[in-house]
């Protein structure tokens, strides 16, 4: 019996990795004898990297780069196994884990070191680009990004804006004489975990930005700031992108790379999966184990979970999902192709308990599960022999 195990990481626990082995574990105390092929996996956040470099057989990168603050941060990027194509997390640089939790502020946090990492790449003659907008601390719409690699945010004296998404509300003018022209021929695939536009109900700051720190009146300052760069962004890049899936992805920043840069959005699992060969490895299989930190209906908006159900559905194989919790709306995505949903907590304890035994909640959850799979496989035989 082959069981393909395809986790996202369980952030601030456990690495996609280490969840695939602890899954492994679990899967082997009730079947020994199982097949278990381990696929790490993400969907443009945390574990990107890892995943891409880990499935092509390539190199980590640190580069020293501003973090969301402008305070400096260490970031590692990967060289991918075939020598030309970077890829990289902007979690790295412009995560929220990179903000203590008493000054997370969305109206002045800055998206510049990803555009550090990018132009890193591209000193490195790196022309081929897979970038992750998953898991950021910022809501600037990309600006910093460009600003990094030498586009100019004017306000109506024409002075440059300072970093931040709730400066935007003064923008005036764009200048884009100054962008790197290595961004003209370069091949840079974003890897977009959501499909959420750049404004509105179901905007970067409404949907997002309270998770970041930012208040009621906060997000609606950051809302009609996004607006205004909407408009001056669509004037200075001919460019009309704000509407388009994924615009509101990292706080704008699935904008700012369509406005600025010669990005394309896919869904970030999609490649990942394409990259580690997974379709092959779930056809024959008897089950798929997934799993993620958090279930709930954010999952069923394109979260690395529903991508692997979509292709374990295509081949007819079951899919049970680990999670460290179940919230509101976690059932949605029983319609796109997960068919059970687990916890792995069995009983009430702390947060912070639960994220340190990570691995251990993990390794008995699969055991749990596998355990109502064999009694699931008696019932078959029962019934077949009836």
């Amino acid at each position: 019996m082959r069981i393909v195990v395809a986790p996202d990481s369980f952030k601030g626990s456990v690495s996609a990795l280490g969840a695939a082995e602890a899954i492994e574990r679990g899967i082997h105390a009730v079947f020994p004898d199982a097949e278990v092929r381990k696929v790490p996996i993400a969907d443009g956040g945390e574990g990107t990297v890892e995943a891409l470099v880990s499935a092509t057989g390539g190199r980590l990168v640190r580069t020293r780069v501003p973090g969301p603050l402008g305070e400096p941060v260490t970031a590692t990027w990967g060289v991918l196994g075939d020598g030309v194509t970077a890829v990289i997390e902007m979690a790295a640089a412009s995560g929220l884990p990179l903000v203590p939790g008493d000054r997370r502020d969305p109206r002045i946090t800055s998206t510049a070191g990803t555009g550090h990492l990018v132009k890193a790449a591209l000193d490195a003659g790196l022309d081929r680009l897979v970038i992750g907008i998953g898991g950021s601390a910022t809501n600037d719409g990309g600006a910093g990004m460009a600003r990094a690699l030498g586009a100019r945010f004017l306000d109506a004296q024409g002075l440059p804006l300072p970093e931040g998404g709730a400066a935007l509300a003064r923008l005036a003018a764009i200048d884009t004489s100054g962008l790197d022209p290595r961004l003209a021929t370069a091949s840079i695939l974003v890897a977009c975990d959501v499909d959420n536009p750049l404004c509105g109900p179901r905007g970067a700051s409404a949907i997002y930005g309270p998770q970041k720190g930012a208040t009621p009146e906060a997000v609606q300052e950051l809302d009609r700031a996004l607006g205004v760069l909407a408009r001056v962004a669509t004037a200075a890049t001919g460019r009309d992108v704000a509407l388009r899936p994924g615009a509101g992805a990292a706080g704008g920043l699935g904008a700012g790379l369509m406005w600025f840069t010669p990005a394309r959005l896919r869904p970030g699992v999609e490649i990942v999966l394409e990259a580690t060969g997974f379709e092959d490895l779930v056809r024959g299989a008897a089950l798929v184990i997934t799993g993620e930190g958090r279930t709930d209906a954010q999952t069923a908006m394109g979260k690395a979970p529903v991508g692997v159900a979509a292709v374990a559905r295509r081949h007819g194989v079951p899919v049970v999902c680990l999670s460290g919790g179940l919230a509101e709306g976690a059932d949605e995505v029983l319609a796109q192709g997960i068919d059970a949903l687990a916890s792995i907590v069995p009983a009430p304890m702390a947060l912070e308990t639960c994220m340190d035994q990570g691995a251990r909640l993990l390794e008995a959850g699969a055991a749990r599960v596998c355990r109502l799979v064999k009694v699931g496989m008696a019932l078959q035989g029962t019934l077949n022999g009836a």
